[in-house]
């Protein structure tokens, strides 16, 4: 054993073991002491360095410690049973709140738009756990040398993790049950901040541990590859040629969707409905022409979808699903994508709620390596839903009014056109929403070399309807719109506050090399948040290679795509 490693667990042992039982005294049925975390610092003063080391990047130290007392007391204990740890006691009171919410459930809810709500939490909470399931498997496949090369994987999945609490909270918005899901989430929200707090600090843990910085830190390890959660990697090159064309012709479909009856299926849910059990390939629908009524769901178990249309104006999906009929947002979608590994190709999704719908959404994509192609996502408020994970839009067309694209994806929109819609008087357009909830996640929008432009009807009358850029949805939104064409119709302050002015300070908003009569940003908002990009090297971080790792599994979709900046 490394005799510093040896050192450090010695003294973890002899100093942790009093604070241990001390602090888990105020663990009470599964629970924390809600004021514990008020005395963080005091917390961390008092535990061994490793200890110290390993929870002075996470928000709720006190928590930190509880959860990793019993590993500390292992005097052989990794950074990699740290992280364990972490995790383990994570996925115990996910699991712990799942249960609650099934309680809850069991009570008798007349309420249907409450009871929606409730399915949809203990869905996005079972979702949870399978993410957090799948990251503990990363660690356990990995070694203290690799586990940096996985941090990308790990931090995606735990942001995913984030993301789908709070979705579940916003299910129960201005309801009787909103307080209690708080109390069922609290444990679990804080804890999750911290798995992921930890995992981005995964350098400074192994300094602590005196184990050697890996050269090769933030790129995806074997091990994670072959975790079951990796990029396809069934796809020839002949396929990524042929899906890259312009069309689609030697394509050998695995289903037809026809409405005509000219395909073997006429809807688009029997078409996955017969997606094979235990299947290692890709499945591949052909939806040929026509406006197809029916709300579509790739589930979780149906991955490496890949369906693709006969252009975005001729292969429709639609519905009409809103807010404003008690619907809850996430069940609005005409079209939803779990299964991981989607594309779709020469596709429209639409809703027709119309303005005066409130939130409803066109497409909902969940899905981790997502990739769509000139696709079409017509709608007004919130048409584009970038639920969780990675992201890759090219060539498509967006439009709609309030909040056009949000979500909390790490997403890319390339050479896409984006298209504001006249909203209901008084209304304010919106074309960003991005709902970034902590600090460690690594989600984030950015729109680069696109068009932004006012839609026919909306070009008139443009004063009468002020447009912005965007909104942050949650306190660290993140927002980079660079190298795009930006219409004059947009407000010269660019963007516009949430409720209150509420997170000013620590959103992320950023414009880079950006043209148009839009484009000036002389009189933008000067909130702290906001930057103006004016070196390349501030911008490298957001392109596709390093922000969404698209050079790991974007170029198997054969989808063109820019990984880097224009004048790299």
């Amino acid at each position: 054993m490394n005799p510093l490693r040896a050192v450090v667990g010695v003294i973890s042992i002899l100093l942790v073991v009093g604070v241990c039982i001390g602090l888990l005294a105020g663990v009470n049925n599964g629970g924390f002491d809600e004021e514990a975390d008020e005395d963080d610092e005091k917390a961390l003063s008092t535990t061994s360095k490793t200890v110290a080391a390993i929870c002075k990047q996470t928000d709720y130290k006190h928590r930190c410690v509880v959860s990793i007392c019993s590993t500390a007391r292992n005097k052989s204990a990794t950074p990699l049973d740290f992280v364990k740890a972490a995790i383990n006691n994570t996925i115990h009171h996910v699991t712990l709140a799942k249960n609650n919410t099934a309680n809850i459930i069991g009570k008798d809810v007349k309420n249907s738009t409450q009871k929606m709500a409730l399915d949809d939490c203990d869905d996005l909470l079972q979702y949870a756990i399978d993410e957090l399931q799948a990251s503990l498997s990363a660690v356990d496949n990995s070694s203290v040398d690799t586990i940096q090369d996985g941090q990308a994987e790990l931090k995606n999945w735990l942001s995913a993790v984030m993301s789908y609490h709070h979705t579940c909270l916003e299910g129960f918005a201005n309801t009787p049950l909103f307080k209690p899901m708080v109390q069922t989430l609290i444990n679990s929200t804080h804890l999750t901040s911290n798995a992921l707090a930890i995992v981005s600090g995964i350098s400074d843990i192994l300094s602590a541990f005196g184990v050697p910085q890996n050269v090769n830190a933030n790129q995806t390890s074997r091990r994670l590859m072959n975790s079951g959660y990796a990029s396809p990697t069934w796809m020839s090159i002949g396929d990524r040629k042929l899906l890259a064309s312009r069309n689609n012709a030697n394509v050998e479909p695995n289903a037809i969707v026809a409405q005509d009856g000219s395909g073997r299926y006429k809807t688009i849910r029997a078409a996955l409905a017969a997606y094979p059990k235990n299947l290692t390939e890709r499945y591949v629908i052909y939806v040929k022409a026509g406006v197809y009524n029916e709300n579509v769901t790739i589930a979780k178990d149906k991955v490496n979808v890949f369906m693709y249309g006969d252009g975005p104006r001729r292969t429709i999906v639609t519905g009409n699903k809103s807010y404003k009929n008690g619907i809850p947002t996430i069940r609005t979608a005409s079209f939803s994508a779990i299964g991981d590994g989607f594309m779709a190709k020469s596709m429209g999704f639409q809703n027709t709620a119309g303005a005066i719908g409130h939130q409803a959404v066109a497409l909902r994509v969940q899905s981790d390596r997502a990739a769509l192609y000139n696709c079409r996502m017509d709608g007004y408020r919130n048409t584009l839903y970038q639920q969780t994970h990675r992201q890759f839009y090219r060539n498509c067309m967006i439009s709609g009014t309030i909040d056009i694209i949000f979500g909390d994806a790490a997403a890319v929109v390339q050479n896409s056109l984006i298209v504001v819609r006249k909203p209901d008087p008084g209304q304010k357009n919106t074309i960003t929403a991005h709902e970034r909830a902590d600090k460690h996640e690594s989600t984030g929008l950015v729109i680069q070399n696109c068009r932004i432009v006012p839609d026919q009807k909306l070009f008139p009358v443009s004063s009468q309807f002020p447009s912005y850029l965007g909104r942050p949805r949650k306190p660290y939104s993140r927002t980079v719109i660079m190298e795009s064409q930006i219409g004059g119709f947009i407000e010269p302050a660019g963007w516009l506050e949430w409720i209150c002015k509420l997170y000013l300070n620590t959103l992320y908003f950023a414009e880079y090399s950006n043209r148009g009569e839009g484009a000036n940003t002389s009189a933008r908002v000067e909130w702290e948040g906001y930057h103006v990009l004016t070196e390349i090297k501030q911008a490298r971080r957001f392109r596709a290679a390093r922000f969404i790792q698209a050079n790991q599994w974007l170029r198997t979709t054969g989808f063109p795509c820019l990984l880097g900046l224009k004048n790299d």
